[in-house]
């Protein structure tokens, strides 16, 4: 679900459908915000299927949803669709909610440049294309061309171009393809001189770049092994590889594959100078090794980290010194130099200790280590020397998140981007020698204005004392009188931290008149590896009380009523709201949890990637972690009767990280459990996955359902636009 830096059709069960007594809306025009709708969804089979965990008898009448290609699955699917696509569609502000989104969508983007061999090479959007278009040009002032435009590559724009790595000379570029949305990647080579692909086709890939030799005549990747069926297997571990141009996938050389574990996966890093190969072996989100390899010595693997005590990111190397951020002895990060020849941990050099402020990452570029730090969940970098000596501080634009700063160790220009809530992004280029920084290109937003907008951080307590910070952004002047519709978003955990960021879905939800408030809940990075550890397994009931108080504090400063709250969340977010929703149903008017993880106690049998979870979520396998996730998990926590707020329930049929049945069951269980008459709706995209790689026009229409059934779940009266004053 998430990689830090550097997975019976039984024809009885035929849907059939039940009627919720509802009062009728308009009969034209669509209905209008705060009007019931009649309502048919699907009544779910229940079968008598009992699992015992630890003693205990723990109902699953829901299992057979898991057979996701089931033709019984998919016939309830169907069913499902066909209730919640003209729910959403019929009310009256989808249609103007789509054009607006639309409007506001259509601006020039622009992604971080990387450089390799003089020449440059980033993505770029018009505004309305599906997928972003690789470009090309052999410097700043020279005219760029296109070098891979994924819009061609289907009828429906579902098939992306997820990631590139060009050679060291800049001659050639390896580019992977997703298909609908999923993780799986079909990795290609092209000739930037010619736009042509080679011949190579490299498959069975998840999770994994590659990284070329100096000379580009060969590249290391990992890949999953082919299982009886011929097909790759996810149920198993990756193995490291090195394909050589102009060879078949088979004639790939093994370079190194774990044999002593059964779920460590390694994936490979060449150093600049071609002379080691990195192996960072992976195995959940507390913890890794780093091994390496002398391709100039005699071969061996050298276990250089292997007590699997922190989390090690690898840097880069400046001869046999390798330089790494690690939270070893450091919850807030900090960054150390190992010699090869001297690799003992008290021979290693600290360069920049552990500090107040979290350090989220690190590039080493230009001679120099560029330090990007979290203060409060915003940005502030700064240059050191090798030594570890403070250069300078970067200037920023303004408060806001910063990023991007990659490199060679002997190249002085880097390129990074910078967003706020405020601002739609822009790209700069950097002198690391001198600290210059130039405009590369700014994103515009026509009919958007930027101080039409207030941005506040605030901080709030949770139900344990803890002071937790929390952005709200709404249009100036907002009148704190309980009566605002206000959407709360959280993520919580895997150590990711959310920091501003621009977003078209909620300028849109603020023309209306809404307030957006995000919460850096417990579980997340924004302050180190002590306020992730907080919100993780026996301690994940925090991320929730995190959440809950955040609701709490906005109702009680007057910015909204419960009546009046929505929440979101995905992935991991989804999870979140599932479990929260379950938890206070009377806290909020409508709940959006999208592609969440949702079956705690079974979550980790999907796939070997979903068992490496674990890290955050512990397992139902170990007794006391059961009793944990027992407590909280959504699908298992629903109370017959309980009146549940709108719930508009979202996933996809590709989506092979977070497999849709997750939200299958959660909204059957809700549809069994609810006894009132707010309706449970469950919203299945087809040829689409976990997010990435979704094509915009499917992004609008996804962003179009969620909106609209906030305006008519919140009874949301202003205009789509703010009534044309944007």
């Amino acid at each position: 679900m998430f990689r830090p830096r550097t997975r019976r059709p039984l024809l009885a069960l035929l849907p059939l459908l039940l009627i919720v007594p509802a009062c009728s809306g308009p009969s034209d025009g669509g209905p209008e915000p705060g009007l019931p709708l009649p309502v048919a969804y699907p009544e779910t089979v229940r079968v008598d299927h009992v699992d015992v965990y630890h003693g205990e008898e723990v109902a699953d009448p829901y299992r057979w949803l898991e057979e996701l290609d089931g033709p019984e699955t998919a016939a309830w699917v169907e069913a499902q669709n066909a209730v919640s696509e003209p729910f959403l569609t019929g009310i009256s502000t989808w249609d103007p909610l789509k054009r607006r989104l639309t409007e506001l969508w259509n601006y020039e983007r622009y992604r971080v440049p990387t450089s390799e061999g003089g020449r440059l090479f980033w993505r770029r959007n018009d505004g309305l294309q599906d997928q972003d278009v690789l470009w090309t040009a052999e410097s700043l002032e020279a005219e760029p061309r296109v070098l891979v435009d994924p819009n061609g590559f289907s009828d429906d724009g579902t098939v992306s171009m997820s990631s590139y790595e060009p050679s060291p000379d800049g001659r050639l570029v390896a580019y992977s393809r997703s298909d609908g949305g999923s993780d799986w990647r079909t990795w290609h080579v092209l000739d930037v001189a010619t736009g042509e692909d080679l011949a190579d086709r490299l498959a069975g890939i998840k999770f994994s770049g590659v990284s070329w030799t100096p000379d580009a005549s060969a590249f290391y990747y990992s890949r999953y092994p082919v299982g009886d069926d011929g097909a790759a297997d996810d149920s198993r571990q990756v193995a490291a590889w090195r394909h050589t141009l102009g060879t078949p996938q088979e004639e790939d050389q093994l370079v190194f594959e774990v044999t002593d574990h059964p779920t460590r996966n390694p994936y490979a890093t060449l150093t600049d100078d071609g002379r080691y190969l990195g192996l960072g072996i992976f195995d959940g989100y507390d913890s890794n090794a780093f091994y390496v390899r002398d391709l100039e010595g005699d071969g061996a693997v050298v276990r250089l980290l292997d007590d699997w005590d922190a989390l090690y990111s690898f840097l880069g190397s400046e001869g046999s010194v390798f330089y790494f951020w690690t939270n070893r002895d450091a919850p807030k990060g900090r960054v150390v130099a190992i010699d090869l020849e001297s690799p003992a941990p008290e021979s290693w050099r600290e360069v920049i200790p552990e500090g107040g402020d979290v350090l989220d990452d690190v590039s080493l570029v230009g001679g120099h280590l560029v330090a990007e730090f979290l203060r409060d969940a915003r940005s502030r970098v700064a240059v050191h020397t090798l030594a570890g000596e403070l250069v300078r501080e970067v200037e920023l634009p303004g408060i806001g998140s910063a990023s991007g700063f990659e490199g060679h160790l002997d190249e002085p220009v880097t390129f990074y981007s910078f967003t706020s809530f405020t601002t739609a992004g822009e790209v700069w280029r950097y002198d690391v020698a001198t600290g210059e920084s130039e405009l590369f290109r700014r994103a515009e937003v026509p009919g958007f204005d930027p101080e039409a907008y207030e941005v506040r951080q605030v901080f709030y307590d949770s139900a344990d004392g803890t002071r937790v910070p929390m952005f709200v952004i709404h249009r100036q002047g907002l009148e704190l009188d309980g009566s605002n519709p206000t959407l709360l978003y959280g993520y919580g955990g895997f150590d990711v931290s959310l920091t501003p960021a621009y977003s078209t879905r909620r300028v849109v939800w603020m023309e209306m008149g809404g307030v957006v408030a995000i919460p850096n809940l417990r579980g997340g990075g924004e302050y180190g590896e002590a306020w992730h550890l907080a919100g993780t397994k026996l301690q994940k009931q925090n991320v929730f009380d995190d959440f809950i108080a955040a609701a709490e504090w906005l109702v009680a400063e007057g910015y909204t009523s419960p009546e009046k709250l929505a929440i979101r969340g995905g992935s991991n977010g989804g999870l979140l709201v599932g479990a929260v929703l379950t938890q206070r149903p009377e806290l909020f008017g409508a709940t959006l949890p999208a592609v969440g993880v949702l079956d705690m106690l079974r979550y980790h049998t999907a796939s070997a990637n979903a068992r490496q979870w674990s890290s955050d979520y512990g397992l139902s396998e170990n007794e006391e972690e059961f009793a944990a996730l027992r407590a909280y998990s959504p699908v298992h926590n629903t109370k017959p009767g309980a009146c549940y707020p709108p719930t508009l329930i979202t996933t996809a049929d590709h989506d092979d990280r977070v497999v849709p049945w997750h939200s299958f069951k959660f909204a059957a269980a809700l549809q069994h459990a609810q006894g009132c008459d707010h309706p449970i709706l469950l919203r299945v995209e087809t040829r689409a996955g976990h997010g990435a790689g979704k094509p915009t026009w499917m992004q609008i229409e996804d962003v179009a359902n969620q909106l609209s059934f906030l305006t008519w779940a919140l009874e949301v009266r202003q205009p789509v636009g703010g009534g044309g004053s944007s």
